[in-house]
């Protein structure tokens, strides 16, 4: 994994940035097939202590995962405590609590969040014009894909306490990406993630354990374990990439952020290609269209003097 770190020249930033997306935008689809087998919480447990335990040899040598403790331990503890303990458990009782295309919305809502917690917490992640031009198509282009395949609603106090977790979710990653950005220098990404992961997941565990129906000792069928072991994937090579990403100092998280619109566009192409039942639609498609068409306004500047200026410093 850490040969994709040396690819720094020029584009890197952005093509890394939207293979992690790549990534992302299948987990939605793989939560729901594990959900049907497994308690949330316990199935969040399982997936990052097997994520960090994926990670364990590829970050070098055995002295990076020291140098996390001795020179980095508040930052571990920040990041396992926003990232992976608040953030997913608020996700997933969130997402539990609404309908599908609400909680679609809401968490696309995120670029938003991060750039308001960024520009409050940083000096150089101001919100310019440009920027929430760009977040308020993105928003837009969310709504119509996710209207597009489920009916939006929204009626009971139970959906309007999901909408608030899930709000609050948006909030926790926020800030552990801020604080990622401006605190992690010297941290190897690889070292950290893996800690974070295993760490959060045993404290999910201990919560699921006193809160949810064991499932540990369950038989569980081949596409459950495939749907883990994918997942894990997923968290083991998405944050460490995203990590190194944001330690990069010509990196704005605000702006690293405004990627994450695509992940519903690649998670609609994914359905129109494995899901029978899934074709294109006009809402969709035009929603794609605008989110696509609005990073391409915001990022089309960044070529020559400009792209080295961006993200190749």
């Amino acid at each position: 994994m850490s040969h994709l770190f040396q690819l720094n020249k020029r584009s890197n930033t952005i093509l890394l940035a939207i293979f992690t997306c790549l990534l992302w935008s299948s987990v939605y689809a793989f939560i729901k097939t594990g959900l049907k087998y497994d308690s949330p919480w316990f199935f969040a447990a399982k997936r990052f202590i097997f994520s960090g335990i994926i990670l364990l040899p590829f970050a070098g040598r055995r002295t990076e995962y020291a140098n996390i403790f001795t020179g980095h331990l508040k930052l571990l503890i920040q990041v396992t405590a926003l990232q992976i303990i608040l953030n997913y458990i608020l996700f997933y009782w969130g997402m539990n609590l609404v309908p599908g295309a609400l909680g679609a919305i809401i968490v696309g809502s995120q670029p938003l969040i991060t750039a308001l917690v960024a520009s409050v917490m940083t000096n150089d992640n101001k919100i310019t014009g440009k920027k929430m031009s760009v977040i308020i198509s993105g928003i837009a282009g969310v709504i119509l894909i996710s209207s597009a395949r489920q009916v939006l609603r929204l009626g009971s106090a139970a959906e309007i306490f999901g909408v608030l977790l899930i709000m609050g979710a948006n909030i926790s990653t926020s800030f552990s990406n801020v604080i990622i950005s401006a605190r992690s220098k010297g941290a190897n990404p690889v070292a950290l993630n893996a800690l974070s992961l295993l760490a959060g997941g045993f404290f999910i565990f201990l919560l699921a354990s006193a809160t949810e129906d064991s499932s540990v000792i369950k038989g569980f069928p081949a596409e459950y374990w495939i749907t883990l072991i994918w997942l894990s994937i997923i968290s083991a090579a998405g944050f460490s990439i995203w990590y190194k990403l944001l330690q990069r100092p010509e990196v704005k998280v605000s702006e690293l952020n405004l990627w994450k619109f695509i992940i519903p566009v690649f998670g609609a192409v994914i359905s129109w290609i494995i899901v029978p039942e899934e074709k294109p639609d006009i809402m969709t498609v035009a929603g794609i269209i605008i989110i696509s068409s609005s990073l391409l306004f915001f990022f089309r500047g960044i070529k020559g003097k400009t792209l080295d200026r961006h993200i190749n410093k």
